[in-house]
This record gives C-alpha cells, sequence and structure tokens, in this order.
C-alpha cells in the first residue's frame, strides 16, 4: 500500500497480551505490506510471543542441518551435506521457493548439486497450498534423504508453506534421519526466530507478523552474509529484545553442521554466536556496538575446521 496525498493514513493494531496498542502514521509516499500488517494483527490475536521458544532447547534430536552463511559453496560443505543425504543414493529436494514465483520456474538443479553428481534431484517449486497437496509434491517429500532451501527473501517462504502440511514434512526428512541445508534465506528460515523477514526490505531485523521461522533448530535466531556485511551490530538489539534465543552469524562461504548439541563449523570463514549473557559479562563502557569491529566482540566465534556443543553456551 502506498500514500498518496497531503493528508495521512493510521493504521491501528491492537493491544495483545506482549504488545502495546499501536498506531502507524502514513504520510504522502509511505509504503506499508497489507499482507504484514494482517499477519501482525492476527499473531496479536493469537497472543504469540516471538520471543518464547516453542520447541524446547537448541537440539537437532534426529538427522542434521548444513545451514550456510551464503556466497559460495566450498567443497567440504558439499561433501557433507550429500554425506548427510546418502551419498550416490541420496534422494535430494530443491525448494527454490524464496524468489518470485516467474524466477522460481527458471530455476534448475543447483551446482553444486550436479558437480557432485547426484542422480536424484527433484525441483519442487509449488507455493499454494492446493499445489503443496498434490502428488507430486507429496510424493517427492515422502521419500527425501535432503531438502535443500535455496537463496532468496525468507518471507517467501513462510507465504509459502506456513499453514499447510509442507513443514511438518520437512521435519519427517529429519526424524527419518535425513539432512536439512540452505544458503542465506535458506539458512534464516532454519531458525526459530526469523530475522529479516520484512517483505519490504531486508534492513529490518525483526517484522511483526513474520517472525516465526520453520524452527528447525529451535531457540535460534539466524543471520548470514555476517562480517561480509558488517551485521554484526545488527543481532544485538535481537537478543536484547529477545533473550531466551540464540544469536548465530554466519559468514559467507561458511555453515555449521548441527547434530544434536554439537555444531561442526566448515568453510571459509567463522560462526558467530550470541546469547543475551554475552552481552552483560562482555559489555564493556568503552564500545560503540553501532560499529561491526565493536560489537563482534560479543560473540563467540568458532573458525572453520573447530567444534562447539551448545550446552557450553549456556554455562
Amino acid at each position: 500500500m502506498k500514500v498518496v496525498g497531503k493528508g495521512h493514513a493510521n493504521i491501528l493494531l491492537a493491544a495483545s497480551q506482549f504488545l502495546d496498542a499501536e498506531t502507524r502514521v502514513l504520510s504522502d509516499g509511505d509504503i506499508a505490506d497489507l499482507t504484514q500488517l494482517r499477519r501482525a494483527a492476527r499473531l496479536r490475536k493469537q497472543g504469540f510471543d516471538p520471543g518464547e521458544p516453542q520447541f524446547g532447547e537448541t537440539n537437532v534430536f534426529s538427522g542434521a542441518l548444513v545451514i550456510v552463511g551464503g556466497g559460495s559453496m566450498p567443497d567440504d560443505i558439499v561433501a557433507r551435506f550429500v554425506e548427510l543425504a546418502g551419498g550416490k543414493d541420496a534422494r535430494i529436494v530443491v525448494l527454490p521457493t524464496a524468489v518470485p514465483r516467474e524466477v522460481a520456474a527458471r530455476e534448475r538443479v543447483p551446482g553444486f548439486l550436479r558437480n557432485a553428481k547426484i542422480a536424484d534431484v527433484t525441483i519442487l517449486r509449488q507455493r499454494e497450498s492446493s499445489e503443496i497437496a498434490d502428488e507430486e509434491f507429496q510424493t517427492a517429500m515422502k521419500v527425501a534423504t535432503g531438502v535443500w532451501f535455496g537463496g532468496g527473501r525468507q518471507w517467501n517462504f513462510v507465504d509459502a508453506y506456513e499453514g499447510t502440511d509442507a513443514i511438518e514434512l520437512f521435519r519427517d526428512v529429519l526424524r527419518r534421519g535425513g539432512v536439512i541445508g540452505g544458503s542465506s534465506a535458506g539458512a534464516t528460515i532454519q531458525g526459530e526466530l526469523l530475522v529479516r523477514g520484512h517483505p519490504l526490505g531486508n534492513t529490518v531485523m525483526l517484522a511483526e507478523g513474520y517472525e516465526r521461522g520453520f524452527a528447525f533448530l529451535p531457540g535460534t535466531a539466524i543471520d548470514q552474509h555476517f562480517s561480509q556485511r558488517g551485521r554484526q551490530p545488527d543481532l544485538i538489539p535481537v537478543i536484547r529484545r529477545h533473550p531466551k534465543m540464540l544469536g548465530i552469524g554466519l559468514d559467507e562461504g561458511t555453515a555449521i553442521v548441527v547434530r544434536g548439541t554439537q555444531v561442526d563449523v566448515l568453510g571459509l570463514h567463522a560462526a558467530h554466536f550470541l546469547t543475551a549473557a554475552n552481552l552483560t559479562s562482555r559489555s564493556e563502557t568503552d564500545l560503540d556496538l553501532s560499529k561491526p569491529d565493536d560489537a563482534a566482540r560479543m560473540y563467540v566465534s568458532v573458525e572453520s575446521g573447530e567444534s562447539l556443543d551448545l550446552k557450553t553456551l549456556e554455562e
């Protein structure tokens, strides 16, 4: 929606258990997203608290996750994803739905899977509930040993799959001991608290109505392109606002592989972890947390080739 003219448009959101009533005033030239606002109103009515983990402890109880921070796909990341999917016997589903439908229609098998000579790869472009219910989508998902979420904008995944049985079908892959992977938007959607989910731009860290990811890694908020785009300051207010969440920032060309609470870092750079306790224990008065270098000191950074047990972050 775009406001045109000399007056104003007022958008009113009712109070909820967790939020005060809110009035947003839009002036000439201002833009708002109607779907985002409707989602915000609905979740307020439902009493949804985005900062309260809904899926228990941060643990991948079965299967594995390969969560990539965007950019390149180094060989060690590819090899681990293919291995976890079953190697030569892998049956991999690729989801290009983070991009507009017309772009997804042109998507082909990702180069890293072609180069790995994976024979059984299915691209599922369905994004409407009726399409997701069709035989192609259902059959492919019920035999998949691996799922790959492509890049783009993560709110598209939410619009495509929320309210359908797709998310449970994705979880079934993990329950069968398979792997879910994804890069960039396909990384962020795997967390529980969705960041950069606003349809009007990726600079808004928390977009009311689009704050719920798919929670394959419960209790987390996952950001990507992290050090390369100087995003270290961005997760800090998110974790301050929602201290029960674990913030994870992934560098480009870098992945975390998560099984249980064990995290292995692969690729070119590092993964960065932020807890509310970090913000207290590492607080220094001379730091300017709006600057990436200063903000980086709030994180526990794990370099490629190193491992971390997520339980140690709670100590």
